[in-house]
C-alpha cells in the first residue's frame, strides 16, 4: 500500500437515512449509465468511486494536501441537474478517519436499511471493478476498499450480524404478505430478472405463491428465470394486460424510466373490475408513477415504506451490531495507523537518507586522517557513527508517526528544518 504525503480521502452521499426517495432516484446511477457517471466524475477528481444502490449515492475519492469535499458534491450536483438547495440539505461529507469508518461499516451491512444484508458487500465489489475498468482508482483508494471487503466478510464471518439475513427482496415479499394476508391463492407478477428479480421471485417461492409469472426488458432472461421456478413469463410488452391478471406485483428494473404508469394500471384496474392489487416498487430511480397510489384498490409502497420492518429486524440484532462495531472500530484504527505511517515514509526516507549521507562523509574525511587504524577500530568508528544518528533520529521519526492533528505541518516543520527538499547534498 502506497500513499502519497498529505493525501485526504474524502465521502460525499446521501442514503435512505437522511433523504428521502425522490432525490434519490435523482442522484441515482444505473449498470446502464455508471462509464458515463465515472467519465463525468474523472473532471472533477483525480480518482474516485461511485456507489449507488438502492439506498445511497455515495462518491469516494482521493485529493491531495488541503483538498476538499467540494468537487465530489459538485460532480453530485451535475450529474443530477440539481440545485445546491435541493442537495444540501440532504447530502453528508466524511473525510480521512470518518470515511475510512464509513466506509467499513456500508461493506458490513451496518449502515444498510436492511441491518446485515448480504447484497451491499457484492455491491461495493461491483463498484470498485467498474471504477477499476475506467482507471478511476489507484492504490490509496484501490487499498482502501480491498480492506473494506475483508473488513465487511471478517464482520460476517465473527458476528450473527448475517444470521437468517433479509434482503431488500425478501422483505418486499413480507409486505406483500402483511397487506394480502395467505399468498398461496395468489398470483405475483415479477418486474425485472437482475439480481433483485431474482431474489424477488425465489422469496416469493418459499413462501408458497400459487403462480409466479416473470417478464423483463429481455424475453430470454425472463423465460430462464420462469422455468427455474416452475412459473411462466410474459413479453414485457404484454405488461398492461398481465396486471389485470395478477394479485402483486414487485418491479425492480434498473431502468432509468417508468415501467408502470397511471394510465396502464388505471386500464388494467377498470378490466378487473376493481379487485385489489398490491404493487411494490423496490427500484432506485422508482419503476411505478407515484400518483398510482391514488388510484381506488391499488396498494403501492416503495422502498421508503419498508421502515417499521428494518426497526425490527435493527432491534433483533442489537447484539451482533455492537459485537460488528468493535470489529470496524479495530479495523478502522489499525488502516488509519498504517495510512498514517506511509504518508510520512517519503520524509522519514529523506531524513535518513540525508542523516547517513552526512556520517558518511564526515566518517571518510575522519578515517583520512586516522590511517593508523585497525581494521576493527574503523570497524568500531563505524558502528559508533550509525548508533549516534540512529539515536538522534529516533525521536523525531517516533513524533511524525504519532496520530496527531498537527502532522501535516510537523510534515513540513521537519522539511524546512533538515531542508529535505533540497537537492544539493550536504
Amino acid at each position: 500500500m502506497s500513499k502519497p504525503p498529505g493525501t485526504q480521502i474524502h465521502v460525499v452521499g446521501v442514503n435512505h437515512s437522511t433523504t428521502p426517495i425522490e432525490i434519490r432516484e435523482r442522484l441515482a446511477v444505473s449498470n446502464d449509465h455508471i462509464s458515463n457517471a465515472l467519465s463525468l466524475l474523472r473532471k472533477y477528481v483525480p480518482q474516485g468511486l461511485i456507489l449507488s444502490t438502492c439506498n445511497r449515492i455515495e462518491v469516494y475519492s482521493v485529493t491531495e494536501d488541503s483538498g476538499s469535499s467540494k468537487p465530489s458534491t459538485d460532480f453530485l450536483k451535475a450529474w443530477a441537474n440539481i440545485t445546491d438547495t435541493d442537495l444540501s440539505q440532504y447530502i453528508y461529507c466524511h473525510q480521512n478517519e470518518a470515511a475510512v469508518k464509513h466506509l467499513f461499516c456500508v461493506a458490513s451491512g451496518l449502515d444498510s436499511m436492511i441491518i446485515g444484508e448480504f447484497e451491499i458487500l457484492g455491491q461495493v465489489r461491483q463498484s470498485l471493478e467498474e471504477a477499476k475498468n475506467a482507471n478511476m482508482v489507484k492504490h490509496p483508494l484501490r487499498n482502501l476498499f480491498h480492506q473494506a471487503l475483508r473488513v465487511g466478510r471478517q464482520v460476517r464471518e465473527k458476528t450473527g450480524i448475517s444470521r437468517n439475513a433479509l434482503s431488500i427482496s425478501s422483505v418486499a415479499v413480507e409486505l406483500a404478505a402483511r397487506a394480502i394476508g395467505d399468498l398461496t391463492r395468489c398470483k405475483a407478477l415479477v418486474i425485472g430478472t437482475g439480481e433483485a428479480g431474482r431474489l424477488v421471485a425465489k422469496a416469493l417461492k418459499e413462501r408458497g405463491i400459487a403462480q409466479i409469472t416473470t417478464t423483463s426488458r429481455s424475453y430470454e432472461k425472463a423465460s430462464d428465470l420462469a422455468k427455474a421456478l416452475g412459473g411462466s413469463s410474459v413479453d414485457i410488452g404484454s405488461l398492461g394486460q398481465e396486471l389485470t391478471n395478477c394479485d402483486i406485483a414487485i418491479s425492480c428494473t434498473g431502468a432509468p424510466h417508468l415501467i408502470l404508469d397511471l394510465k396502464t394500471l388505471e386500464n388494467a384496474m377498470f378490466a378487473r373490475s376493481n379487485h385489489p392489487m398490491v404493487i411494490i416498487d423496490i427500484a432506485v430511480p422508482r419503476d411505478v408513477e407515484p400518483d398510482v397510489r391514488h388510484i381506488s384498490n391499488v396498494f403501492l409502497y416503495d422502498i421508503d415504506d419498508f421502515t417499521h420492518i428494518s426497526e425490527l429486524n435493527r432491534k433483533q440484532r442489537e447484539t451482533e451490531i455492537k459485537k460488528a462495531m468493535k470489529i470496524v472500530e479495530s479495523e478502522v484504527k489499525r488502516f488509519t495507523s498504517q495510512w498514517q505511517v506511509l504518508e510520512v515514509e517519503p520524509v522519514i526516507g529523506s531524513l535518513t537518507k540525508k542523516a547517513e549521507g552526512i556520517r558518511q562523509k564526515q566518517l571518510d574525511m575522519t578515517l583520512k586522517k586516522l590511517r593508523h587504524l585497525s581494521t576493527d577500530e574503523q570497524e568500531s568508528l563505524e558502528t559508533m557513527t550509525k548508533a549516534i544518528v540512529q539515536k538522534i533520529l529516533h525521536d523525531p521519526i517516533q513524533s511524525l508517526k504519532k496520530n496527531t492533528l498537527e502532522r501535516d505541518d510537523y510534515i513540513k516543520l521537519v522539511t524546512e528544518l533538515f531542508q529535505l527538499d533540497k537537492d544539493k547534498p550536504e
